[in-house]
């Protein structure tokens, strides 16, 4: 058995650490946050926690087999299932169609909670069948194949979980069609996300948002991506800090997670960098130097949910720089 971290560099299935003969790939895909508040679409991180764990095996019988050993629900056919349509999109492409394949699926990281659930799944699928099976493929067509996940989880092809699933870190999605993906340098930052136990489903998130923006927003908007960008580059948290404002479109989701605003307020007065939404919520996400801080933020964000009588969960973490974990056999 070997362990290896899947990250920008693509790790060769044939390469003498395998032996080039694996019966099964196990891989560990972590959760992530889209938008980093004022990059719509275009910016995102992966976290070191939580993280799904999945498992794919050939098998002697042609076709896609999907297991879920978790209590969601979630549909097992292949062509209704994110990680199933991002598998078989990659083995269309590879005219590998009549494979046996079977895919075990351990989720963590709760659907419909903001933080990549669908993303990991259709990442760690591609991600784990690009090695089982041999291929060659580059981390820009794995993550074609898993776009189409996403498409199926909220009916676009958007790219801002998947990308920092695969390539780890932070990364921007500078265009969708053609695909250009750059990878950002991921600051040494503290992570706390709090998930109220709700669900805000991708697709309704979207189809409250405006048309239609003000010029005056849309250049606040552009200044405040590109000083976050500058920020991360450079590695000045105070600039960070400052660029984590969203007058687009947190103005129009927050209104569908309860207690948001004072969310914000409280962790911010607790020393927060800043934050927002993850993804397209429910959860949110805070950005802090230092591990105390964060566990100080937590406790905010725990207190004002308590006081609300909502069921949440909380992680304080990290941004996760190396993406996806793999073992194989």
């Amino acid at each position: 058995m070997s362990l290896f971290i899947f990250s920008a560099k693509i790790f060769s299935p044939l390469s003498p650490e395998n032996g080039g003969d694996i019966k099964t790939v196990t891989v560990r895909t972590p959760a992530t946050v889209a938008n980093m508040v004022c990059g719509f679409d275009v910016l995102g991180f992966a976290v070191e926690a939580p993280y799904d764990t999945m498992e794919l095996s050939r098998k002697d019988q042609p076709g896609l087999t999907i297991i879920h050993e978790d209590s969601y629900g979630l549909s097992c056919d292949p062509t209704g299932n994110v990680a199933g349509v991002a598998l078989l999109s990659l083995l269309e492409d590879a005219g590998l169609k009549e494979t046996g394949l079977e895919l075990r699926i351990n989720k963590q990281i709760k659907p419909g909670s903001g933080v990549g659930s669908s993303a990991a799944s259709a990442a760690g699928a591609v991600v784990a069948a690009n090695i089982l099976l041999q291929q060659s493929y580059q981390n820009d067509e794995l993550v074609r194949f898993a776009m189409n996940g996403e498409k199926l989880a909220s009916g676009v092809k958007h790219a801002d979980n998947i990308a920092p699933c695969i390539y780890g870190g932070i990364t921007l999605i500078r265009s969708i069609f053609p695909l250009d993906i750059v990878s950002l340098p991921a600051p040494d930052l503290y992570v706390t996300i709090v998930h109220p136990q709700i669900e805000v489903r991708t697709s309704d998130a979207r189809s409250i948002l405006k048309q239609h923006i003000l010029l005056k927003d849309a250049i606040r908007q552009w200044g405040n991506i590109a000083g976050l960008v500058a920020g991360l580059m450079k590695g000045d948290h105070t600039l960070i800090g400052r660029s984590l404002e969203d007058v687009l479109i947190e103005p129009v989701r927050s209104i569908l997670i309860p207690g948001f605003d004072t969310v914000k307020k409280k962790s911010i007065e607790a020393g927060a960098l800043g934050g927002g939404i993850s993804g397209s919520g429910p959860s949110i996400f805070m950005l802090s130097s230092e591990h105390l801080t964060a566990q100080r933020v937590e406790q905010e964000m725990r207190v004002i949910y308590t006081a609300m009588g909502l069921d949440h969960h909380t992680y304080v973490t990290r941004i996760c720089s190396k993406g996806i974990r793999v073992t194989i056999q």
